[in-house]
């Protein structure tokens, strides 16, 4: 069975949304890993300068740096997670619309391009704590990639049933 051509696409996932089989599970999963490699690289890279700057401490300070290091990357780990699941649980309460979610996804991808390119002299200034700002991005990452549901996929099921909704109504006036 196919499905409609009027199911609208969402981005990432197509038209495999509306019925969450095989091919959904896929992009899904390939998204997510695709993700988790890049951010697995950047990591390494992130602890690479991270080496080049603690080789300069004296050792006792280099271990306490270390320690602070790993307890900050934590924290910010899970205020990644807690932040993301927070705006996530936010998006699904009023979700956006197939429309709503292409404009959100050129949006970002704009902002994100422009954001990284004006972080770059500001991140070599605070290279210390790189590695803390790596943590709590990897924190977001794996709370927008666990979620059950998408809020696009939500609102596009919305649109779906106030659509039918519309039709069935205009069919019993007309």
């Amino acid at each position: 069975m196919t499905t409609p051509s009027d199911i609208p696409k969402l981005p990432g996932l197509g038209r495999t949304w509306y019925k969450r089989g095989f091919g959904y599970w896929l992009r899904r999963a390939s998204g997510a890993l695709l993700w988790f490699v890049l951010m697995a690289l950047m990591c390494g890279v992130v602890v690479e300068l991270y080496q080049s700057f603690r080789v300069h401490l004296p050792p006792a300070l280099r271990l306490v740096w270390d320690w602070t290091q790993a307890a900050a990357s934590c924290g910010f780990a899970v205020w990644g997670w807690s932040q993301q699941r927070r705006a996530i649980h936010k998006k699904l309460l009023n979700p956006p619309t197939p429309a709503q979610a292409w404009t959100d996804k050129r949006y970002d991808t704009r902002r994100g391009q422009n954001l990284g390119r004006a972080a770059l002299i500001p991140a070599l200034l605070v290279l210390p704590v790189v590695p803390a700002l790596f943590a709590w991005s990897v924190g977001t990452l794996a709370a927008a990639f666990t979620v059950r549901e998408y809020p696009s996929e939500v609102g596009a099921r919305q649109a779906l049933q106030n659509r039918d909704r519309l039709a069935a109504g205009q069919k019993r006036l007309g």
